[in-house]
């Protein structure tokens, strides 16, 4: 395996491998991996920056075996900062995650074929404290992405009436995320107990094609609007992040005027985003996740 040492703005990495194919079907190698979040890095840092951040790694590309890293690799650059967050599930335990807050730092997560790149919605120094609530819409066959399209909109207008608003991503696979930057300091009990609320309510006017309820059995046809993210222990993953998909996709803001097509047509495809695709989108609108870093 050759290396090759790069400097990246004041830092110098060590970069492996980089003919390795990691999406086969598209033969997107780790060279191209490294060059999307390398490019990406000045829209993406902003939601990334300060936070815990989970890494789902992909040593063989991703049609082989994967797994999170929540702790730090204990090899990461002495210039790497790290949070100690304590563990939700172990007594007396603490996790190191990485935090990514630089494009070197994406770069040297990339070089770990980390794929998907997963951020708290919590600062790494106030660990109950989420800025954001989120939904993650995801969708049962035949149910696909026009019906996630219909529940956002239906979150969307009971937001409106809290005097909240979301913020619609691809999920860069089936479904759609919808994030709700919170205004105010609060802490998961509420947002966890808000969210599980509202899909509640969406899932009881709606019980042909909507649940809320964890389990997958009755799930077909329907879509499954999860609020169980909204707790410290779990992630939903980064806005502008790669996905595990067949080829390379990205998990991309999008308008609710770009989405109102679905509303009238559920049943056509949903969109997929590639990495050439996204930076040309930011080049054109900037980044229409900003509202969720403001003030941050």
């Amino acid at each position: 395996m050759q290396a090759h040492t790069v400097q990246f703005g004041k830092r110098r990495l060590r970069l492996g491998n980089l003919e390795k194919v990691m999406y086969h079907r598209a033969g997107f190698t780790k060279a191209q991996l490294i060059a999307y979040y390398a490019r990406i890095a000045p829209t993406m840092l902003p939601h990334l920056r300060g936070r815990p951040v989970t890494l789902r790694r992909f040593p063989d590309g991703v049609e082989g075996p994967w797994f999170y890293q929540k702790n730090c690799p204990v090899h990461r650059p002495a210039w790497l900062p790290v949070a100690s967050i304590a563990s939700e599930s172990q007594d007396d335990g603490r996790i190191t995650y990485c935090q990514l807050d630089e494009a070197a730092a994406m770069v040297w997560a990339a070089n770990l074929a980390a794929i998907e790149l997963h951020a708290s919605l919590h600062h790494s120094d106030t660990p109950n404290s989420p800025t954001a609530m989120v939904f993650d819409l995801d969708p049962t066959a035949p149910a696909g992405f026009g019906q996630c399209v219909q529940a956002a909109f239906e979150l969307k207008a009971m937001l409106a009436k809290l005097d909240m608003r979301g913020h619609p991503k691809h999920s860069g696979g089936k479904g759609l995320h919808v994030y709700v930057p919170m205004r105010q300091p609060s802490d998961y009990d509420y947002t966890k107990g808000l969210a599980q609320s509202m899909a509640r309510v969406l899932a009881q006017h709606h019980r042909r094609w909507v649940t809320d309820r964890m389990s997958k059995a009755g799930r077909g046809g329907k879509v499954f609007v999860d609020w169980s993210q909204n707790t410290r222990s779990k992630t939903t993953v980064c806005v502008y992040s790669l996905r595990a998909e067949p080829v390379p996709r990205v998990s991309a803001p999008m308008t609710w005027e770009e989405l109102t097509p679905w509303m009238d047509d559920p049943g056509r495809p949903g969109p997929g985003f590639g990495p050439d695709e996204v930076i040309e989108r930011v080049e054109a609108q900037g980044d229409l996740f900003a509202a969720l870093t403001a003030g941050a």
